[in-house]
């Protein structure tokens, strides 16, 4: 991955963050990582343990933010979100799989699919 590819997600995940917060919810991990992949964002929104993907884009050449998150990549998530609950211990009550969409074309934005998948 380049330089720049890597600021700018650097970028749309700190923005991601800004924006969950002022949703209300309260992120507990950042880019946790393990020898399977990564989670961008877990939060708590309210009783509801949140596993967020981020995806940003500055141009939509090769699709929308939220068409890269594909059936695949929504197993891995899963998969991954199991682990971190069972390494470290946390228990909730309910999960959701949200993405945070932000667009860089034109005026950014950001978009949140609540229970993406």
């Amino acid at each position: 991955m380049s330089r720049r590819n890597q600021a700018t997600g650097a970028y749309g995940e700190r923005r991601a963050v800004r924006h969950l917060i002022a949703a209300g919810l309260q992120p507990v991990a950042r880019n946790w990582r393990c020898p399977e992949g990564e989670i961008d964002i877990i939060a708590w929104d309210g009783p509801i343990l949140v596993f967020c993907e981020v995806k940003t884009r500055r141009t939509n050449d090769y699709g929308t933010p939220t068409e890269a998150v594909v059936p695949a990549k929504a197993r891995r998530l899963r998969h991954l979100a199991a682990r971190w609950l069972t390494e470290t211990g946390t228990t909730a009550t309910e999960v959701r799989f949200d993405v945070v969409a932000i667009h860089l074309t034109g005026p950014h934005r950001i978009e949140h699919l609540k229970a993406a998948f």
